[in-house]
């Protein structure tokens, strides 16, 4: 197996156990869960079957993208990280302004990882196309 494969399925994972983080941190942020019981909105956003299960595709992609980073064929394979990691980048980027808005240095450590792992899984899977 490739190098940039491997490399590239754990940066998946560290970005699904960052972002498992920063949403569970998330809820211990001052007034989230008091906020939350009294509105039934967790951070202003209404806690509604299609947004849990948007949060559900959310955590789910990443452990998708793992496996299917060892599996695919390298040009396919090569893509999809392309793609879906400029997906991640820019839903962490329009979560910038949240972060700015609300800023938290745990929070914001986390982000970091968030942004840096699919600019590298774009890095990698850009690069591998050199080697093949």
């Amino acid at each position: 197996m490739e190098d940039w494969k491997i490399k590239v399925s754990l940066l998946w994972l560290i970005y699904e156990t960052a972002l498992s983080a920063y949403m569970s941190l998330g809820t211990l942020m001052p007034n989230v869960l008091k906020d939350f019981i009294d509105t039934g909105k967790l951070t202003g956003i209404e806690v509604t079957p299609e947004i849990l299960l948007l949060f559900a595709v959310l955590l789910m992609v990443p452990l998708v993208m793992a496996f299917v980073t060892i599996a695919l064929r390298d040009v396919i394979n090569r893509w999809a990280n392309i793609v879906v990691g400029v997906v991640f980048v820019v839903l962490e980027l329009l979560e910038l302004a949240d972060l700015v808005a609300n800023p938290s240095a745990a929070m914001t450590l986390i982000w970091i990882w968030k942004t840096i792992a699919p600019i590298l899984i774009i890095w990698y899977a850009w690069n591998s196309k050199q080697k093949t």
